[in-house]
């Protein structure tokens, strides 16, 4: 008899269940029912406080189609991994300890980066661990799409199609904030889909002269109103001359919710147009998968049982050039798949005449 434990870590995504559905229907035909799957509570929390559950077939019906996750998920910093909480808690022992009273013969890990790292740290401890990449960000190494990316582009996109009718009714500026704090794969593909006239990344420090020029040029042609899609975690090209300390200063003393209130402000002063600004926050990472996650989600979860019965411990299921392929943990652990400057998406939008603010 298998012995599996499944636990979703990080932020909640689009694509998380049928993940999970995935490789349980997989484990089941895998080893011909002989095999009991615990579904471990609210990430990595729940395995080192051994809060979990003996799953049964029945659970994972009717839950492809169904956003979030049904394990409950945490976040669990892994810098504070081997630091002893104020409660004595040695949170790698309880995790392995907990491991080891399941009887596992496996972990399925479901997670973005930091999921990772404490993913290939518990397979360097001697667990057999595998993983899954999930996030909207598409960030994760050693993958070329992370499931829940897709669903969340759609959202942000509709949100700049709808944004667009008014915008042209009445000739403003509208700035659309999408998520993405160090990368902006997620704004660069839905401003590309959305037909926003300017997108700001967090890999491209932008200069407001530049973006404002645009919006002149636009202004100058006829054009009564502009888009930006711009990611949360965008810096202007004078922040990013700071270092980490003082960039995060100045953004603790920045006397706007967020860097696209800051941006409307500017461009106001300097153009004497309207501009709103739309943040759609959550809703980016919520509702049901996309059918195209619900595809890569399932994919990725029969990979990771194909694993599981190989005994291929220590890796990530990844996808690379359309094929699923396993990736070590200690390949994808600590490292960030950031959005390249001569990306050819990039140079897509600047084909057909996107600024990028620089």
């Amino acid at each position: 008899m298998k012995r599996i434990g499944i636990l979703t870590s990080g932020g909640d995504c689009q694509g998380l269940n049928a993940a999970i559905r995935g490789v349980a229907k997989a484990l089941y035909v895998e080893f011909d029912n002989d095999v009991e799957i615990y579904g471990i509570n609210d990430g990595y929390r729940g395995l080192i406080e051994g809060n979990y559950k003996r799953m049964k077939s029945e659970d994972f019906s009717g839950i492809l189609t169904l956003g979030g996750t049904i394990l409950g998920t945490s976040r669990q910093p892994f810098k504070l991994m081997r630091v002893i909480d104020e409660n004595s808690v040695d949170k790698v022992k309880n995790m392995k300890e907990n491991y080891k009273k399941m009887k596992l013969d496996c972990l399925v890990v479901l997670g973005g980066n930091g999921t990772h790292k404490t993913a290939n740290l518990l397979s360097e401890e001697g667990l057999n661990v595998v993983s899954l990449p999930k996030t909207i960000d598409n960030d994760v190494w050693g993958t070329d799409m992370t499931f829940g990316f897709h669903s969340a582009m759609s959202i942000a996109a509709n949100v700049l199609d709808c944004i667009h009718t008014t915008a042209t009714s009445h000739g403003r500026v509208f700035i659309v904030e999408i998520m993405g704090h160090k990368v902006g794969w997620l704004t660069l593909y839905a401003g590309i889909a959305g037909g926003a006239d300017v997108i700001l990344l967090p890999e491209i420090p932008y200069d407001i002269e530049s973006v404002v020029k645009t919006i002149k040029q636009r202004n100058e042609a006829g054009k009564r109103f502009s888009i930006l899609a711009v990611a949360e975690g965008v810096i202007s090209q004078e922040e990013a001359k700071m270092t980490k300390k003082e960039l995060k200063t100045a953004r603790a003393n920045m006397k706007f919710p967020s860097i696209s209130y800051r941006l409307a402000q500017e461009i106001g002063e300097k153009t004497g147009q309207e501009i709103r600004v739309t943040v759609p926050g959550h809703f980016q990472r919520g509702g049901s998968p996309c059918p195209y996650d619900r595809v890569l989600s399932t994919r990725f979860g029969a990979a990771a049982a194909k694993l599981i019965a190989n005994k291929q411990y220590g890796n990530m299921v990844g996808l690379q050039n359309g094929a699923i392929v396993p990736v070590p943990l200690a390949e994808v652990a600590g490292k960030l798949k950031v959005v390249p400057k001569d990306c050819d998406v990039i140079q897509t939008g600047r084909d057909i005449g996107i600024s990028f603010g620089d």
